[in-house]
């Protein structure tokens, strides 16, 4: 499946998780790239932050159109009520008698009991029908943010992976270069004990001998952090993963930066999410329109109310069944005023559009470029060498019989194992940059994923804690957590 065929029509709304979930069920090692790509998209907390988002806003469809869905309320009440009273009247200088029955007093003790119910039912209303298609438009806009969500995670994960195997590589190469510098401070020293060469020379090649050291040190830190960044992608740690074998270095296919370029434009969930945000902004507009439009609806009450004082006692009712209508005529020019507001923030949706349209044009050629300069990169690294490891043996020949001196030797070896690492580089830059043309292109999908798994020789690449490091304690750090369970 390509991003390009996502429609925002429902059945689609799946989206690339679930196409990868199948697809990535299938048999694995148990560390391969499409192994931890699936532990990635089962635990990695950005991603399920994605997708309840998505889900938040497809809830927000529904919310909004239970205002042109029937609204029934009712309400009642029961009350108990004490009355007090007493009035004095005089005529003509008389007094009334507070102790004659009926002369101004009057108490009394009652209940009364009321209930309300009212129904409406929305007939014409402008501004929630837009309002529900600004719903829609969000969801369209969202199903695109949470593809890009996805595979940003793809080529995190992938990043990560192949960054764990560069390290490797490259300490391999600087654990190599320590052992021959090494070798040749012992040659050196032991020359000098015997005074065949001078004491400058064995503090040449201890000096080469420190930095090949340093050079180490910095290499185990890197694969350590590398395993480490994996770690936090997926929330699991993982003790070996498959090492790259042989694979084709060959350019981009189809081989036209132009065929990229159109497949961005068309498919990259960036540039659609910012061309759904387009119609999300000239929705907004509508709404704001929609204020100056009438509202009519029709509506039904009933009321009954009883009572047992004794002045009034015994129940009566209402009911009430008709259509009404607001129109506004003046606001105050707040409705002009959101309307201005409104076509302000369309403007500045299509620049947002046209500013990632071009930012994801630039991103793919330049990938291009970067992965056609790749191909002639690993080619040439490769030959560097061979051609580097001739002239240690050449400038070795050279030392034994004099013409070359201990500096010469101690170059060419930094020369050789340099070379190494440097092969090494360009061939994972050639990797990740290849995923990321893909990614940017919006066809970054399981079958990249397999594919570059295929490349995997099933050679274990291990990482062992430092010395007194608790592997119980460290995976718990990186656990996190079951997903919250929302209240229903």
């Amino acid at each position: 499946m390509r991003l390009a065929h996502w429609a925002v029509n429902a059945p689609f709304r799946p989206l690339l998780l679930a196409v990868l979930t199948s697809s990535l069920m299938l048999p694995a090692h148990a560390a391969d790239l499409v192994t931890i790509t699936r532990d990635a998209l089962n635990n990695n907390a950005t991603l399920a932050s994605a997708r309840a988002d998505f889900s938040s806003v497809e809830a927000s469809r529904d919310v909004v159109h239970g205002g042109l869905l029937p609204q029934v309320n009712a309400s009642g009440n029961v009350v108990h009520n004490r009355q007090y009273e007493s009035q004095n009247s005089a005529r003509a200088g008389a007094v009334a008698d507070p102790t004659t029955p009926g002369a101004g007093v009057s108490d009394d003790n009652f209940n009364t009991a009321s209930l309300s119910l009212e129904a409406s039912q929305a007939l014409f209303n402008a501004v929630t029908r837009q309002e529900v298609s600004q719903a829609e438009r969000q969801i369209d806009q969202q199903v695109y943010l949470l593809a890009a969500t996805e595979q940003q995670l793809l080529i995190d994960v992938a990043g990560a992976y192949f960054d764990i195997l560069r390290a490797h590589e490259v300490l391999d190469a600087r654990l190599a270069q320590e052992r021959a510098i090494g070798r040749q401070l012992e040659q050196a020293s032991e020359q000098f004990e015997v005074g065949l060469i001078a004491i400058t020379e064995v503090e040449e090649a201890r000096a080469s001998f420190d930095q090949s050291r340093a050079d180490r040190i910095a290499a185990e830190s890197n694969l350590q952090v590398a395993f480490e960044v994996l770690e936090q992608l997926t929330g699991r740690r993982y003790a070996t993963i498959d090492a790259l074998g042989d694979m084709p270095v060959v350019l981009p296919s189809p081989s036209s930066r132009d065929y990229w370029v159109e497949q961005a434009i068309e498919r990259n969930p960036q540039v659609l999410a910012q061309r759904a945000g387009i119609e999300l902004s000239r929705v907004g507009v509508e709404i704001a329109r929609a204020g100056r439009l009438p509202i009519v609806q029709a509506f039904a009450n009933y009321q009954y109310a009883e009572s047992d004082s004794d002045l009034a006692s015994g129940h009566d009712s209402s009911s009430q069944l008709g259509v009404s209508a607001n129109l506004p005529i003046y606001t105050g020019g707040s409705t002009s005023a959101s309307i201005r507001q409104g076509t302000f923030q369309l403007e500045r949706s299509q620049y947002d559009f046209e500013s990632q349209r071009r930012t994801t044009i630039q991103q793919v050629r330049s990938l291009y470029t970067q992965v056609s300069n790749n191909v002639e990169t690993v080619e040439a690294r490769q030959q560097a060498i061979v051609s580097t490891r001739s002239a240690l043996e050449a400038t070795r020949a050279g030392y034994e019989v004099g013409t070359r001196n201990i500096v010469d030797v101690l170059n060419a070896e930094q020369n050789l194992y340099n070379a190494i690492a440097n092969f090494a580089e360009a061939r994972y830059d050639y990797v990740v940059n290849l995923l990321s043309l893909r990614q940017q292109a919006g066809l970054l999908d399981v079958a990249a994923i397999e594919e570059v798994n295929a490349w995997l020789t099933g050679d274990p690449v291990s990482f062992t804690l430092p010395e007194g490091g608790d592997a119980d304690a460290y995976q718990g750090a990186l656990d996190i957590g079951a997903p919250p369970t929302p209240d229903a």
